[in-house]
């Protein structure tokens, strides 16, 4: 399992993961979840994959495999965010034509889910879901994110905080909060994690960093985090049974 969560937002892009696969309690190892490709003034694209770890590492190579080419599309070429998502899609439909088959004969499903987000020169700022046929959907004003894994326990607080006017530093801070709870209800997900801060119209990355066990910024959420939920629940009243309504 995984969690992954991008905020598209007025001014820029924010990404964050984990890198926590396992396969049983007595399983568990870290993979890279996020993957960015760049152009610098020209374009950059930073993509997220949760589900089937061997299916999500194929898009990925097949991805880089086409850059490397040169002939036909690849992420370099490709003229808007949505021919990106296009192509991402087309991607995940050869390996599905590929292996779909062989891994049903093994009973396993062709399970993966990536979000793809960037900026290519001449547009907005852009995310889009793309799910396992290939198909995909776009982020909007009224729903600027999107999550994929374990997506539940990080859900509420982004929710009650983000909206599209929301400042970088402080998406940024809800989306670690948000992963700080997931890590929190979910032995499946876990550090470290990749943190991607994009601001609109740079075309370059401004912020990535690699969120460890000893990052002081991050243990100081966990702490303070839930320092504040148990002052807050404890400042509420309780019940008035006799004049409950």
């Amino acid at each position: 399992m995984t969690y992954c969560v991008a905020m598209r937002l007025d001014a820029g892009l924010v990404f964050l993961s984990d890198s926590r696969t396992n396969a049983g309690v007595d399983h568990i190892n870290s993979f890279r979840k996020m993957h960015f490709f760049q152009k610098e003034g020209d374009r950059v694209l930073v993509l997220m994959t949760a589900g089937n770890l061997s299916i999500s590492q194929s898009v990925v190579n097949l991805l880089r495999e086409k850059l490397e080419i040169k002939k036909g599309p690849n992420l370099h070429k490709v003229k808007n965010m949505f021919e990106a998502a296009r192509h991402v899609g087309d991607c995940l439909r050869e390996i599905h034509n590929r292996d779909a088959a062989a891994l049903k004969d093994f009973g396993i499903e062709f399970n993966a889910s990536i979000v793809l987000g960037g900026q290519i020169k001449g547009e907005e700022p852009r995310v889009f879901m793309i799910y396992a046929a290939g198909n995909f959907i776009e982020a909007t004003k009224e729903t600027p994110y999107f999550q994929i894994g374990e997506s539940k326990y990080g859900k509420p607080i982004i929710d009650r905080v983000v909206s599209r006017k929301t400042g970088l530093d402080e998406a940024a801070k809800c989306a670690l909060i948000s992963m700080d709870s997931t890590i929190r209800s979910n032995l499946s997900v876990g550090l470290p994690l990749d943190l991607l801060i994009y601001e609109r119209d740079a075309l370059k990355i401004g912020h990535h960093h690699v969120i460890d066990q000893d990052n002081a910024y991050f243990n100081h959420i966990h702490s303070q985090w839930g320092q504040s939920l148990r002052q807050a629940f404890a400042e509420l009243p309780d019940p008035d049974w006799k004049h409950f309504k």
